[in-house]
């Protein structure tokens, strides 16, 4: 760790940010500008701690070792079968999450609750409208339907 002490404290930032990232990619922020940009591009790269890639930049393993880190294992793909025999509604979300016991929920053909789905998750009731409204339906484009039941609940489903 004792060439922490070579990096300026922008530098420092700028691969701290990249060794996060699963693929290593630099990024910028946008108030770094003009020549105090290059310079801090330049101190990197001549150190061999990024390389240019395409339009970018990409962190190298001395990167990583600068700032006691390795270069995360990329997880192997899934074959194209495992994934044509997923369930397309399942699909989404990581099973065993609270989104996923969300959807599980949302797509009994009767539908579920806001207090059904607040039990089932943890959740409070903002949060359970937010995750339907912003994930599942923005992020995830699943249809899901509201309806009022027989005694004045409201109902959710996946359609």
């Amino acid at each position: 760790m004792a060439t922490l002490t070579q990096l300026t404290p922008t530098q420092s930032t700028i691969i701290r940010a990249a060794a996060i990232r699963p693929d290593g990619e630099i990024s910028i922020p946008d108030t770094l500008r003009g020549s105090a940009r290059a310079k801090t591009l330049q101190g990197l790269l001549t150190r061999g701690w990024i390389v240019a890639v395409g339009d970018g930049h990409q962190l190298t393993d001395a990167g990583y070792a600068t700032i006691g880190h390795t270069r995360p294992v990329p997880k192997p793909l899934q074959s194209s079968d495992a994934i044509q025999n997923l369930d397309p509604i399942a699909q989404p979300c990581r099973a065993g999450t609270k989104l996923a016991k969300l959807v599980a929920s949302l797509q009994n053909p009767e539908g579920a609750t806001i207090f059904q789905l607040m039990s089932s998750t943890g959740w409070q009731r903002h949060t359970i409208r937010g995750a339907i409204s912003g994930m599942l339906r923005k992020k995830y484009g699943l249809k899901i339907e509201m309806a009022d039941s027989a005694n004045g609940d409201r109902v959710y489903r996946i359609v």
